[in-house]
């Protein structure tokens, strides 16, 4: 596994190798000194040319328990600001031997392209509204420590499913999975065809938000993605868009008395979540970051040649 593109890249075994891997990452975050020796002397770039808070600061956490020598790049204040390509940016940061690197960009296929022009491992931190891997991977791991499992689980995700490349990642990884997943959100952005994504044996669209949310195991809320949004995409307002689609307490208790809460961040509350539900018993917000650093440890990990087996 010498790059993390995208979880469509990905078989279901390595999809569980990968969350059993992060399993003993995890591990790491709790001892006293949260750091291994595992990549000591390896060089990794963290490439993002959007602004991020928790998947940039995750990956550098996780870099950094595994004692890898972290580069961050900021393209504002970088060449690229100058007319400088990414392939050209990526080659130059390549004269200086790093080993892998991390990349979100703003177009669809960024991380695709620098894998067939340069040598290091390239790993996905998204990239426009195609797929955000580990991010999918991270939720995958959150469900299955939480309810003892994926397979079989009835998954809601509500909100803009269209511009969403968590939405896209997740559909993949869950249906590959074995859970089920229920779309919902304004039809404006829900795309047409988007179950045949992940087989429509595992992915439905529903009709209203209750419809996605009833008798679920877990309910995934996603923010309107407004810096992707085109006129087509318009719904009337924010104020509506919150009755018709936002998680509250009464909607929540249409899901499984059991069911948990997530939201990959940030979040709009009082649009897509409520505050007494985002900080509320079923919301396990802050353990999918906190996993985050386990499964990009994980990743890390992997394609940097710690399984071999895997790919």
């Amino acid at each position: 596994m010498k790059h993390l593109l995208g979880i469509e890249d990905l078989s279901r075994a390595q999809i569980e190798r990968i969350l059993d891997t992060a399993k003993s990452m995890k591990e790491v975050g709790g001892r006293r000194i949260r750091k291994v020796p595992t990549l000591r002397g390896r060089t990794v770039v963290n490439l993002f040319f959007e602004a991020s808070t928790r998947t940039r600061t995750s990956f550098e956490v996780a870099e950094k328990r595994l004692s890898a020598d972290v580069i961050n790049f900021a393209s504002s204040t970088s060449s690229v600001s100058k007319g400088e390509t990414l392939i050209d940016t990526t080659k130059n940061l390549m004269a200086m031997r790093p080993d892998a690197i991390v990349v979100r960009h703003a177009s669809a296929g960024a991380p695709h392209l620098l894998a067939r022009h340069v040598a290091a491992s390239i790993v996905n931190a998204g990239d426009g509204a195609h797929e955000h891997p580990t991010q999918a991977l991270l939720d995958a791991y959150t469900m299955r420590d939480k309810c003892g499992r994926v397979e079989g689980l009835e998954v809601a995700i509500v909100g803009d499913i269209r511009n969403s490349r968590v939405a896209r990642s997740n559909i993949l990884a869950l249906a590959r999975l074995g859970a089920h997943v229920r779309l919902a959100g304004p039809p404006p952005l829900i795309p047409p065809g988007i179950e045949r994504l992940g087989g429509r044996a595992r992915v439905t669209v529903a009709n209203s938000a209750d419809d996605a949310v009833r008798d679920a195991d877990v309910v995934m809320m996603l923010r309107i993605q407004r810096e992707r949004m085109t006129d087509d995409q318009a719904f009337p307002s924010l104020r509506e868009y919150a009755i018709l689609w936002g998680l509250n307490a009464r909607r929540l208790a249409l899901a499984k008395k059991s069911a948990i809460v997530m939201h990959p961040g940030p979040m709009n509350r009082g649009v897509e979540i409520m505050p007494e539900v985002a900080d509320g018993a079923q919301s396990v917000i802050l353990e999918q970051v906190e996993n985050g650093v386990a499964v990009r440890m994980a990743v890390l990990y992997l394609v940097l040649g710690g399984g071999e087996a895997a790919a």
